[in-house]
């Protein structure tokens, strides 16, 4: 955001301090708190993801009770992809060979499943990718 903003405001310097020490002085100055606040920013989102982290450690080494929804929301979505992609398309062609009919199977709501599988996928992916790095 300071970036964005750090044009204009030495714009106004110029226009408002006419002597050029007196505005390279508050440029730098400007220039400064810009640096601050992003950084501040970033040390902020580290902050966050740490404790993310410790919450995370923490609830995997909690017992199946506490820390087992993951697992299940892992596989409710497997078996919500099989039923969309295997199951509802072949079992009423099976079922012709046989000679039997299969009513018409109602169908699941894949763009919410997928928005939870992209979701634990992306976390799997941080946990890989910190056990990479020995972090985990």
């Amino acid at each position: 955001m300071w970036q964005a903003l750090l044009p204009a405001v030495t714009s106004i310097i110029d226009k408002i301090i006419p002597d050029p020490q007196a505005a390279a002085e508050a440029k730098l100055k400007a220039m400064e708190l810009a640096q601050k606040g992003e950084l501040a920013a970033l040390d902020a989102d580290l902050k966050l993801a740490l404790g993310q982290m410790e919450v995370n450690k923490a609830e995997a080494t909690t017992d199946a009770y506490r820390g087992g929804w993951r697992p299940f929301c892992g596989w409710v979505c497997g078996a919500g992809l099989a039923y969309t992609f295997v199951v509802r398309p072949i079992l009423p062609w099976v079922a012709s060979l046989f000679g039997a009919v299969v009513p018409p199977m109602p169908p699941i709501d894949t763009d919410t499943l997928m928005m939870l599988l992209m979701g634990m996928l992306g976390l799997g992916g941080l946990r890989s990718f910190e056990r990479v790095k020995g972090k985990a």
